[in-house]
């Protein structure tokens, strides 16, 4: 199972850029799974959720963690919030899993950036992101900038990366 992340800072676009790249993967017979991470308690699949949304736009399953909960529904407690390795261990095997959040990882990432958001940019302090997607250009960038607008694009670069183009 290849695993690829899509980050950026709070509201920049990430998860809507995942619930139109998830079924432009599915359309091209790539299996998908997600992980999302949240600062937030987390409450499952109620309509106009990230969770919900994911599930809708094709995702095979949908894992959402937080430090209060983790779902595939299961209370914490007082139980320290899992891993990430601990969350991917519990998911079935697809092509791909995509990882919305869990900036802090090592695995390789996409970094979503607006350039009306006036926040900073993750790229430059993080060599595991590997391209941005963007609404616009961006000066002096050292890894590939892929137009966020352009869903096609944004695929065939991570099937590319990951070797799982099926085309």
């Amino acid at each position: 199972m290849k695993i690829f992340g899509i980050v950026g800072m709070s509201g920049s676009g990430k998860t809507e850029l995942l619930v139109k790249l998830i079924p432009e993967l599915t359309a091209r017979g790539v299996g998908v799974s997600t992980i999302k991470h949240t600062h937030h308690n987390v409450e499952v699949d109620k309509p106009g959720k990230d969770s919900y949304r994911h599930r809708k736009s094709g995702a095979k399953q949908v894992m959402v963690a937080s430090a209060g909960r983790w779902s595939l529904i299961r209370e914490l407690r007082d139980v320290p919030e899992p891993t990430l390795g601990e969350l991917i261990e519990k998911l079935e095997p697809v092509d791909l899993l995509l990882i919305e959040g869990f900036k802090r990882e090592s695995h390789a990432k996409l970094e979503v950036f607006r350039h009306d958001h006036e926040q900073e940019l993750l790229a430059p302090g993080d060599d595991k992101i590997i391209a941005v997607a963007s609404d616009g250009p961006i000066e002096g960038l050292s890894v590939p900038l892929i137009d966020l607008n352009d869903v096609s694009a944004v695929a065939d670069f991570i099937l590319s990366f990951n070797e799982l183009d099926k085309t």
